[in-house]
């Protein structure tokens, strides 16, 4: 059981870390785009917005397709439109050209976000999910940790445009991985009454469904709080604290270890005391803390231990609810796991779009706009997870989730 948990969370970890790859690694080279192309802080942002909005819309269009294709097609196509936006934005010659070529290589890097997930369901239910969907998170955690570390060592010897050659070559590699070592789980008789109108009609099923509707939420509101940081942590830690790009991607490494860390016990309290109760308490571990820190920062302690201790804590809370919500709300949906998951994918990233947006609107180059769109989405998830776990659907013993 474990070898085989732990060869399928290898494979799908490698295809889901592809376009979060071209995140991470992204991240340090910000500062630099910004004097490269002669363009401000919050228009080299919208680069970054691009690839959040293109990354939760394409996912609409994936998971139907997955279910009607099967899961490993819409795989080839879309890491083969990645590998070629990126060659694009290898040789963009301004800031526009740069952000068209990675809203389009965003369409193409959601093929690898949406369809694992939905792969996990088509495999396994209950806490069992949670334990293979943690494994996953394990090996998506080399971009988070070493992504951005690599992406400062490219930018000394290659400049800001090889990291888009970088991320070309990791999209191959994917392609080649997903045509010869990937299975098809999803079999050509579930896939004959999937269509463009049952996938209108499934969108439709889980829009009325509001407890899947809260789980996704809470979700993508945790999500968020983690692309608040992705997007402002580089100027805010290299411009405003002084560090040096190799020790801004050790500092943002940190903080993915907590997250990816806590992640791996989500299968395990999961069997022991119910996914709901484990979300419910990390959900409250998460805004307890950042609200702590939002305090702490608007008081004017905004030392960097402070908030890098602060964030470790808060995002290993993080850690252990989204893998947890995204079982739940995949695990009554197995018939159309392709278009819940793609839902749940969006969400994630139009909310996580939308947050980055408003967070650079207040930029001032102090960590205290960053920390109180964090606080925010973690009060927001918290609210949202007391309401909607409430039901007793959701209340089972941890037996009835495994079933």
């Amino acid at each position: 059981m474990t070898s085989r948990f732990l060869g399928a969370a290898l494979i799908l970890g490698l295809l889901s870390a592809i376009g979060p790859f071209a995140i991470d690694m992204y991240l340090p080279a910000l500062p630099s785009i910004k004097e490269s192309l002669h363009t401000s802080v919050d228009t080299a942002q919208l680069s970054l917005m691009a690839f959040f909005v293109s990354l939760g819309v394409g996912q609409l269009v994936y998971g139907p397709l997955s279910d009607m294709f099967g899961r490993k097609v819409p795989i080839y196509f879309g890491l083969t439109v990645f590998a070629l936006c990126s060659i694009g934005c290898a040789l963009a010659p301004d800031i526009d050209t740069l952000i068209a070529f990675r809203f389009f290589q965003g369409l193409g890097a959601c093929a690898g976000m949406v369809i694992p997930r939905a792969i996990v369901r088509d495999m396994h239910t209950g806490h069992d999910a949670a334990r293979l969907m943690a494994l996953l998170m394990l090996v998506f955690s080399v971009s988070p940790i070493l992504a951005p570390l690599t992406g400062s060592l490219v930018i000394q010897f290659a400049s800001w445009r090889g990291i888009f050659w970088t991320v070309t070559g990791a999209a191959v590699c994917g392609l080649i991985l997903a045509m010869t070592v990937l299975k098809e789980t999803r079999p050509p008789e579930l896939r004959v009454d999937s269509s463009v109108g049952s996938a209108l009609r499934s969108y439709g099923v889980l829009l009325r469904d509001r407890h899947y509707l809260g789980l996704i939420l809470i979700g993508s509101f945790g999500v968020a709080s983690f692309f608040a940081y992705l997007a402002n942590s580089s100027f805010i830690l290299i411009d405003h604290y002084g560090l040096s790009e190799t020790q801004y991607s050790m500092a943002f490494s940190i903080n993915a270890v907590a997250f990816i860390g806590a992640a791996q016990f989500a299968g395990r309290f999961g069997a022991k005391h119910g996914l709901a109760k484990v979300v419910r308490t990390a959900v409250t571990g998460f805004a307890i803390t950042m609200l702590a820190l939002l305090a702490v920062v608007a008081a004017g302690f905004a030392q960097l231990p402070v908030l890098m201790a602060m964030l470790f804590v808060g995002y290993g809370f993080l850690g252990l609810v989204i893998p947890s919500t995204a079982v739940l709300a995949l695990d009554e949906h197995g018939k159309i796991a392709g278009t819940a998951s793609a839902m749940m994918g969006t969400m994630q990233f139009v909310v996580g779009a939308i947050v980055v947006g408003v967070i650079g609107r207040f930029f001032n180059g102090t960590a205290l706009p960053m920390v109180a769109g964090i606080a925010g989405c973690a009060l927001i998830a918290f609210t949202l997870a007391q309401v909607t776990l409430r039901h007793r659907r959701f209340m089972a013993k941890p037996a009835a989730e495994s079933a």
